[in-house]
């Protein structure tokens, strides 16, 4: 059940070029499921979503990435309220995409940009529970410094042999040792039977239509597909 809250925010560090951490701290314990987000109220009808990137064992404090260039007013003007107010009205937790559990099929969670932090947030979950299945992890960016949790995320693909870490770039120098081009496409190259796999997505809404229609035509099901930008496109 989702419900309105008055929290203490701040930005904790930048991630990257565009890309800032903020720290939300809940007035009370509030769980949520891994996958889920919560909403800034910036007015009756302005609110403005972003996936909680922490796992949902934190229920009294919740990180955000919060991708913010100069031309998106959208995250800007709620990094700006952070900034003056230290404090957001915030609804949640929101969101059907959540992990679905118990669940045994291989998972592959796809992510755009700051989408990331939807599939961190699920990808903690399963670590935690311990896996039980293989876990694959496509994180697609422009270039390198976007993956900002690039050694992260090596480093668990390193410690759990059923986690599997695949960063896609869409530019490189020659030096890159992982995909390049687009995301979804790494996921075909490598995958060649979908079928029996659960994909969890987050990005752009026009990514998300893509894969979508990729997949589909590829023999996998609506219902293994899972994104809160499905029921909108």
């Amino acid at each position: 059940m989702s419900q309105q809250l008055t929290c203490q925010a701040n930005i904790t560090r930048q991630l990257a070029e565009f890309v800032w951490e903020v720290c939300i701290k809940l007035p009370k314990a509030v769980e949520f499921k891994a996958g889920q987000y919560l909403q800034v109220v910036m007015g009756e009808r302005d609110k403005r979503p972003f996936s909680i990137a922490s796992g949902p064992a934190d229920q009294r404090q919740w990180l955000l990435h919060v991708g913010a260039p100069p031309d998106n007013d959208y995250a800007g003007e709620v990094l700006e309220k952070i900034k003056q107010q230290g404090e957001l009205i915030i609804e949640a937790p929101a969101g059907d995409a959540f992990l679905q559990l118990p669940q045994k099929d291989p998972i592959i969670l796809i992510a755009g940009g700051t989408g990331f932090s939807y599939t961190y947030s699920i990808l903690q979950k399963l670590l935690q529970d311990g896996l039980s299945q293989p876990v694959y992890l496509y994180w697609g960016a422009r270039q390198k410094a976007d993956l900002y949790l690039h050694e992260k995320l090596e480093q668990l693909a390193a410690e759990h042999s059923e986690f599997f870490y695949r960063p896609v770039l869409e530019e490189t120098d020659g030096q890159w040792p992982y995909s390049v081009g687009l995301v979804h496409h790494a996921v075909m190259s490598e995958c060649n039977d979908l079928q029996n796999h659960q994909v969890y997505m987050a990005g752009r809404f026009e990514m998300i239509r893509v894969i979508r229609d990729d997949f589909v035509a590829h023999g996998l099901s609506l219902q293994q597909l899972h994104a809160d930008a499905l029921a909108f496109i």
